[in-house]
């Protein structure tokens, strides 16, 4: 007898403070159950505004607020700007690794001085290995890490770990999950990380680079709406932003 699969089911998390916007309050929608999330699953959720975290499959579902909005960047018709290119310039030296995500000592240390740096005021700076570890590196999709070192031309000296990235690799494009760096090392570097994976996805013949949520209202992540041209999911359909 042919057993059925359990089916996915969304339900709605009580309110709790916004992390974006001061004052506010969030609901999140969550796909459960979480193994049931894997890569091809995965592919149609996050074209329907969906995100992970760990293994936790969500979107925003706020009761009287929809300031995040889903952006994606179409990198076949990506253009850099001049400050942009200024910066692949700059940082153009770095080595890139693509490794397994599994949890290394280097990694995790310049995750926490990220955190110090750039997000002292919350309460991830305060994170362990194992909260690192659930949060970025559990996944049942295809996670990769992104190890961007700079190195020694005359190569007495060992590679200098600089940045990691991690993204999810889609079955239409490349997923920026999260990128940590040393903040006080060198401008630029959480950019030059997306160009590099604009540039990634074009090599693997993917589409879109999706950058996660976007919100207008939230400094931290005016970044986004700056690589043109970009799309953004609204009421259901991918629209086209040209600037």
């Amino acid at each position: 007898m042919n057993q059925r699969r359990p089916a996915l089911q969304l339900y709605a998390t009580a309110p709790y403070p916004c992390s974006y916007l001061p004052g506010q309050m969030a609901r999140s929608q969550v796909v459960s159950p979480g193994e049931l999330v894997g890569a091809p699953v995965y592919d149609q959720l996050i074209a329907q505004g969906f995100r992970r975290s760990g293994m936790f499959t969500y979107r925003p579902h706020c009761d009287h607020c929809q300031a995040c909005q889903t952006l994606r960047i179409p990198v076949a018709q990506f253009r850099p700007n001049r400050s942009q290119r200024r910066t692949w310039q700059q940082h153009r030296q770095l080595s890139v690794r693509v490794i397994p995500p599994l949890l290394q000592p280097e990694h995790f240390a310049l995750y926490q001085r990220y955190l110090q740096q750039r997000h002292g005021d919350g309460q991830m700076e305060h994170d362990s290995p194992a909260d690192y570890e659930q949060f970025l590196l559990r996944s049942h999709v295809h996670t990769r890490l992104l190890e961007f070192s700079s190195i020694d031309p005359s190569g007495q000296e060992p590679p200098q770990l600089r940045m990691v990235s991690v993204v999810d690799l889609l079955g239409h494009g490349i997923s920026a999950v999260y990128t940590f760096y040393d903040a006080a090392s060198a401008k630029g570097l959480g950019t030059w990380a997306i160009l590099w994976q604009i540039q990634w996805a074009r090599q693997l013949g993917l589409p879109y680079l999706y950058l996660g949520y976007w919100i207008a209202a939230c400094p931290k992540m005016a970044y986004k709406a700056r690589f043109m041209p970009h799309e953004v999911l609204i009421a259901g359909r991918w629209q086209r932003v040209d600037g």
